[in-house]
């Protein structure tokens, strides 16, 4: 592999001026926030990479090395043995320079101003609000425009093309792209929406990639996104998704995904929420097996109710367009009736317990109650925690590092509930929808069902 020996650049957004403590910090080998900061920035040099191990990764760099240095007229970014895919004649291409100011803007800003006193359901919406707030990412004045994305990254070339194609969509009706900010069904609506919104002479269009450390080493960020928000960890990651976004979109994906769905679908169930989010799966034809199996897992987990939650679109991506933008047109309506924010959605109601990170420890795997007696948002939260587990044990390094060393997650629960769990995942790895490259010969399983 190639690298860059030795590059230096100075940050954007106003961060050339920091003080000593947040430079020691960041620059100290021994204290967790150089850690935290020489990951990050490496994935984002990391930039369309298409290996989603993050162990692999680490050890690949292992000599890579950012320090921070006081100068004069501010303080630079001193880089060392650098992917040199993120360099074009030795300098550092402008998107990457302004993503790695954006991964040092949102640690500094989370370990100095938001990360300290407590957690409480509305101080964690509160401090959501102000990291996004402080990356200029809620922005007032501004009609609702923001559709999120959810899919895989690890999919075949026709479902990237049938995302790429909605994106396309709804850059056609000026509507804007969230999502995960990796490659496959992340990578694809974006650069869909530019083409679309080149094509309506939208100069300002915004691809906004949401992440947090424990995900980006394994899914670094992609080329088209411009405004790129590190949050401190998955649950603040979901949870910006969802007050963001005025609609959202699913198409295939893996665990990772179905994660995000039952996190969204335990919101949208509990009994405080007496408004929705317009949600839409979406796929290309090869894929209506796909959502026939989402759909029933989730009847079969959450009641035959539950789809009245969501509506299914197979192929057609102008259809997906022309809902995504009534949906949006919607909320808007909805928004203006009730005097309500359009850039953050504060009356959506989010359980204190979906806002806790759950770490998922083989003790805490093994703990989770999968009862289909539980009411139906806390048996979401529940089967949203398990996946949460099964994508740690895939690609993040702490959750890869844990299997290896105490062997699979073991998951619990009533048996029919297990059964149908247990045939969604079969199907994921026979479709490689686990880990890049790995299909059902070669993928070994992070997790057992008992």
């Amino acid at each position: 592999m190639k690298k860059v020996a030795y590059t230096s650049i100075r940050p954007t957004h106003g961060l050339n001026l920091l003080s000593q403590e947040e430079i020691y910090k960041l620059s100290n080998p021994s204290d967790d926030q150089y850690q935290l900061f020489r990951e990050c920035a490496l994935a984002v040099l990391n930039t369309d990479n298409t290996e989603d191990d993050a162990e692999q990764i680490l050890s690949d760099y292992s000599d890579f090395d950012i320090k921070l240095t006081l100068q004069s007229r501010g303080v630079a970014l001193e880089i060392f043995n650098a992917p040199a895919q993120s360099f074009v004649d030795g300098k550092i291409i402008i998107g990457i320079q302004k993503h790695l100011s954006s991964v040092l803007r949102d640690i500094v800003y989370a370990d100095f101003k938001v990360l300290n006193g407590s957690d409480t359901g509305a101080t964690i919406t509160d401090k959501v609000f102000h990291i996004l707030r402080n990356a200029n990412v809620v922005r007032p004045n501004v009609s609702p425009d923001l559709v999120v994305c959810w899919g895989g990254h690890s999919i075949p070339r026709e479902e990237y093309d049938y995302a790429k194609h909605v994106g396309y969509e709804l850059g056609l009706r000026d509507l804007n792209i969230i999502t995960g900010c990796g490659i496959g069904a992340m990578k694809g609506p974006m650069k869909g929406a530019a083409v679309g919104h080149a094509k309506q002479h939208v100069r300002n269009g915004r691809y906004i990639g949401i992440t947090e450390p424990g995900i980006i080493a394994s899914e670094s960020p992609n080329a088209i996104v411009n405004e790129l928000v590190i949050m401190p960890d998955i649950e603040k990651r979901l949870e910006a998704f969802v007050r963001l976004g005025h609609c959202i979109i699913v198409f295939p994906g893996g665990v990772g995904t179905v994660e995000e769905i039952l996190y969204l679908l335990s919101i949208l169930l509990h009994p405080d929420n007496k408004t929705s989010i317009p949600l839409i799966f979406a796929g290309p034809e090869s894929c209506r097996g796909y959502f026939s199996l989402l759909d029933r897992f989730l009847r079969q987990c959450l009641g035959d109710d539950i789809s009245d939650l969501y509506q299914i679109i197979i192929s057609e991506p102008d259809k997906v367009g022309s809902a995504s933008k009534k949906a949006v047109q919607d909320v808007h309506n909805q928004r203006r009736t009730n005097s309500e924010a359009y850039y953050f959605n504060w009356q959506l109601n989010i359980a204190p317990e979906l806002q806790q990170p759950f770490e998922p420890t083989h003790e805490n795997m093994a703990a989770l109650r999968l009862d289909p007696t539980l009411a139906k948002h806390e048996l979401a939260r529940q089967l949203r925690a398990a996946f949460s587990g099964i994508v740690a044990g895939n690609v993040k390094s702490f959750g890869i590092r844990a299997v290896e060393q105490y062997g699979p997650y073991q998951i619990h629960g009533e048996p029919e509930l297990m059964a149908a769990i247990d045939e969604l995942l079969r199907v994921f790895i026979k479709q490689q929808r686990m880990k890049l490259g790995q299909g059902e010969s070669d993928y070994k399983p992070c997790y057992q069902i008992v």
